[in-house]
């Protein structure tokens, strides 16, 4: 027998990453992580089958979240990442003009363009 668990619905046979447990006194099918241990009145599913998951009419669908998963970025992430490289982007005279006076040049920097700098190398 294979140390790795299958999923449990017919014909499938995929590795398990979730586990589905049935709360008949709430109707309630509540998923989770893969359980440490096989129990008998639990299903073992596959990615495939836990994304695709659905309960009967009448009855609440619980997502656990896998705490080990990397979270994806959310839309709020995404949007504060390009607010930043938009404002990394902008030309350095508008700060220069908002602070009341010009930023004092850096002896490193060779050249400019946009956001991106030149810098001279410290051995030279």
């Amino acid at each position: 027998m294979s140390p790795v668990r299958r999923c449990s619905r017919t014909a499938c046979g995929r590795p398990a990453v979730a586990t589905l447990t049935y709360v008949y006194a709430d109707s309630t099918a509540v998923l989770g992580p893969l359980a440490t241990y096989a129990e008998p009145h639990c299903y073992d599913l596959c990615a495939e089958h836990s994304e695709r998951l659905t309960a009967p009419r009448g009855w609440e669908v619980v997502r656990l979240l896998d705490a080990s998963a990397p979270a994806r970025p959310s839309g709020d992430d995404l949007e504060a990442l390009a607010n930043a490289v938009r404002e990394a982007a902008r030309p350095q005279e508008r700060a220069g003009q908002a602070g009341g006076g010009a930023r004092a040049a850096d002896p490193m920097e060779v050249a400019r363009r946009g956001h991106l700098r030149v810098l001279r190398s410290p051995d030279n």
